[in-house]
């Protein structure tokens, strides 16, 4: 039995046979780029799986072994990879510069870092394990461009309608180009050192050559678009660098736009904190201690149960201590299968969040159910959840040795829930206006009433709605 056999047989006992089948063909049969930057929900799609299967499988055989997982810091209008990291704690930087389009974007985990998966070298080499092996059109496919771009089949025969001239220099060499330049914008780019000059080409051509130098190194400093005229350009390449680089001389036209639009959707860093495989594999291992990476929009669920001391009182401890566990059992597969994870018990209470506000209702209302049946079943009919809800920015940090979440927005959710009757869920009023949210309460037949309330540590009066 071979090294990727055993694997691919423990991976079976944790996840979900269907998933790990095709993770296995794809490491036998498919292309060497189809098992480099994997984007876990377009294999979800293309194949009829369901997303949360799908990046389970994958979470477990990173813990196994047979994947590794990078976490892309990508540009969100190229598509470009600004930085490939192996953990969330090398993104150290506030904020992030994409050459490319000459633009820089604060670190978020929203939609700034993508995670994708690629086959380990110890199961399968495949080309992007040795980047300075790639052809420019291989590199740009495999290591350039982020998961989020949906490249055509054919990417080398469309780079040549946007490409005048390209160079792969080695370490130390210098190039020498003669180019007849046109009118419009020329970009000098290089994917490795993510090096790039713009040139302004308008005017009337002229006869006489025109020179431009470029170096690249490891340093980013932003420069200056360059004014040229239409015709000869003698341009000078030098790579000051310890590794090859793939300069090229684009010309930004119609199909180079047409390239950059065709997107498809990612697995971002947000959804992923979120996901409860991964805070069970990754507990104690994902930021570094004073890190904060930011999140702009996260949905935070609160519940407690209400009169728990009376439970012990009425039932006995040891009762009482077999009711709450099975409620949390039941509260962590039901956030779990609303793709939610939970953050931490405290008590009898519990922590969770979620992408979306529309989840974190409907996790909510199955829970609210849930309760319900477990009294029932147990002759318990005391049992009971007060649950608050709210969404908003905040910063994902490491608390207690975990992975945890600090800011306003956790402060509210927790005095939100606060607020809450036996069974009533209380949300705010970023959470019913989210359009998902509002079509879920109006399916369900549920109207929310509005009261204004004042909140610890809150200025004035907030509106709360409560989900009967």
């Amino acid at each position: 039995m071979s090294v990727s056999d055993s694997l691919f047989g423990a991976l079976r006992q944790s996840a979900d046979a269907g998933v790990v089948d095709l993770l296995e063909r794809m490491v036998r049969e498919a292309p060497d780029h189809a098992l480099n930057k994997i984007n876990a929900l377009d294999i979800a799609a293309r194949h009829g799986l369901d997303e949360e299967r799908v990046i389970a499988a994958l979470l477990n055989a990173v813990g196994l072994g047979l994947f590794e997982m990078t976490w892309n810091v990508m540009c969100p209008s190229c598509a470009g990879v600004i930085s490939a990291n192996k953990s969330l704690k090398t993104l150290d930087r506030a904020q992030y510069t994409c050459a490319f389009c000459a633009a820089g974007y604060e670190t978020s985990l929203d939609n700034l870092v993508e995670v994708t998966f690629a086959v380990s070298p110890r199961v399968r080499k495949i080309a992007a394990h040795s980047p300075d092996e790639l052809s420019a059109a291989d590199y740009y496919q495999q290591i350039f461009w982020s998961s989020a771009i949906d490249l055509p089949a054919d990417l080398e025969k469309l780079l040549r309608e946007v490409t005048l001239e390209t160079v792969d220099l080695p370490p130390g060499e210098r190039a020498i180009l003669s180019l007849q330049i046109p009118q419009g914008t020329v970009i000098v780019f290089d994917p490795v050192t993510h090096t790039a000059q713009f040139l302004e080409i308008s005017g009337e051509e002229t006869s006489e050559r025109q020179s431009l130098s470029v170096v690249f190194n490891k340093l980013q400093v932003p420069v200056e678009t360059i004014a040229l005229r239409p015709g000869p350009l003698r341009l000078a390449l030098e790579n000051r660098t310890d590794s090859r680089v793939l300069p090229a001389v684009w010309v930004a036209n119609q199909a180079l736009d047409d390239l950059l639009k065709q997107r498809k959707p990612i697995l971002n860093a947000r959804r992923l904190l979120t996901n409860q495989t991964f805070r069970d594999i990754y507990r104690t291992d994902t930021l570094a201690i004073g890190q904060r990476l930011k999140i702009l929009s996260l949905t935070f669920l609160f519940s407690d149960l209400k009169d728990s001391t009376g439970l012990y009182d009425r039932v006995g401890d040891l009762v009482a201590f077999d009711l709450v566990n099975e409620h949390f059992r039941l509260l962590q597969d039901i956030i779990a299968s609303e793709r939610g994870a939970v953050v931490k018990t405290i008590g009898d209470a519990v922590m969770a969040t979620f992408e979306t506000p529309d989840r974190a209702i409907a996790a909510a209302i199955r829970m609210r159910e849930a309760m319900s049946d477990l009294g029932a079943e147990r002759q318990h009919q005391s049992l009971r959840l007060k649950m608050g809800i709210h969404e908003g920015s905040c910063l994902a940090v490491t608390l207690n040795e975990q992975q945890d979440y600090f800011g306003q927005t956790v402060n509210i959710a927790s005095r939100v829930q606060g607020l809450a009757d036996s069974r009533s869920i209380v949300v705010t009023e970023s959470v019913v206006e989210n359009a998902q949210a509002r079509g879920l309460l109006e399916a369900s037949g549920l109207t929310p009433t509005v009261r204004r309330v004042a909140l610890s540590g809150i200025a004035g009066e907030v509106s709360v709605y409560e989900i009967p």
